[in-house]
């Protein structure tokens, strides 16, 4: 595996955005493959000893991804994607809100609009992502709770499944 593909992780306050840009050694239909099917997102969307697990997803625009992160214990952490905009193999955007296990939004936490974007470069991909959020506070608090560095472990997971294809 490559060791040195870019990792770069910004938040910008005044728009109330994280903004990632990662490459993988891998082509972009991998790539793509690895964040729109349940069953490849599944091996790799939660930061170890987190695992995912999928009630179900419709990828298309106006389809829905209802997930957990499990932890060892057995404690859920359900969340919901609600694609808004989908470009094969080019760009997709959902929402993405913490809720309980049939899809009931948390109150206590608001929503991130992630939009993604894919670029292929010879053997390297690259997905910029723009996670932004409707307040400063609450891009603070994902912050606080860790998202660098859970996002960053995921991220390092999806290289090694991507090796292996």
């Amino acid at each position: 595996m490559k060791s040195d593909l870019l990792m770069h992780f910004s938040i910008d306050k005044e728009n109330k955005t994280v903004n990632i840009q990662r490459e993988f050694n891998a082509s972009l239909s991998n790539v793509w493959s690895a964040w729109t099917e349940a069953y490849i997102l599944d091996k790799w969307w939660a930061p170890a000893p987190f695992e995912s697990k999928t009630k179900f997803m419709d990828f298309r625009e106006g389809g829905k991804r209802l997930y957990a992160m499990v932890s060892p214990q057995g404690e859920e952490r359900w969340a919901i994607f609600e694609y808004t905009s989908i470009s094969p193999k080019t760009n997709f955007k959902h929402s993405s809100t913490f809720c309980d296990a049939d899809g009931n939004p948390n109150s206590e936490i608001g929503s991130s609009y992630w939009d993604l974007t894919f670029s292929e470069n010879g053997d390297l991909t690259t997905v910029d992502i723009s996670i932004k959020r409707d307040s400063l506070a609450e891009l603070e608090k994902i912050i606080e709770m860790g998202f660098k560095e859970g996002f960053t472990m995921t991220l390092q997971t999806l290289d090694k499944i991507l090796e292996a294809k």
